[in-house]
């Protein structure tokens, strides 16, 4: 399955975690060999500061995403456990 994650880069979530939560996916890219199967993009303020770090994945938003809540999302995707 092919997956596009949409990062929030704007600052609110971005120091609210999104850097952290985009080191691990590039982390998970490098280490599990899926760089055909996921499309990371960037993209700036979602308007929903209060309730980040938001990212978005396959279309669908998601919020307050913490280290723990992305890997369970990743592996839902992926079917790939994160330390594989």
């Amino acid at each position: 399955m092919s997956l596009k994650i949409r990062i929030c880069m704007g600052s609110s979530c971005f120091r609210r975690g999104n850097r952290k939560n985009l080191e691990f996916i590039e982390q998970y890219i490098d280490d599990n060999g899926c760089a055909a199967e996921v499309e990371l993009v960037g993209s700036r303020c979602e308007e929903e500061c209060r309730k980040g770090p938001n990212l978005q994945i396959n279309g669908k938003m998601y919020h307050e995403v913490n280290l723990e809540m992305l890997s369970e999302l990743i592996q839902q995707y992926l079917g790939k456990d994160s330390g594989e």
